[in-house]
């Protein structure tokens, strides 16, 4: 655990469909260069599936996997704004799109770079 308090955030996408709460110190912030996370460009705070409830939206949350399809990317099928996944390397985690956290500023917060282009070769796609 990081040195800053536990706080629990809600989070949602665009249109609201979807709403979620965490629960997290934020003891580091990660930007992954593997081929969706590049193309998300998203900043993501881990978060133990213990700290993480789904509010609302389940019937609203899309799904896609894609090469060993353990790790699930899910985003709002209304407004396509990516929420959260569950980790593939971790599956009892889930990464969290920090910029869908109501009031939460990044300032501050070391921010680890990980190396995800090395794990993925030739991918394969399914939508669910």
């Amino acid at each position: 655990m990081g040195s800053r308090s536990l706080h629990k955030y809600e989070g949602s996408c665009h249109c609201g469909a979807v709403r979620f709460e965490i629960e997290t110190d934020f003891p580091e912030l990660t930007m992954c260069d593997c081929s969706i996370c590049r193309r998300k460009n998203a900043l993501m705070v881990k978060v133990h599936e213990n700290s993480f409830r789904l509010l609302t939206g389940q019937d609203s949350l899309g799904e896609y996997q894609f090469h060993t399809k353990t790790a699930h990317h899910f985003f709002c099928k209304n407004c396509g704004i990516y929420t959260f996944h569950r980790k593939r390397v971790t599956p009892d985690y889930f990464g969290v799109n920090v910029f869908c956290l109501s009031g939460f500023d990044p300032a501050g917060i070391p921010v680890r770079h990980t190396d995800g282009i090395m794990r993925t070769e030739q991918p394969r796609y399914l939508v669910k």
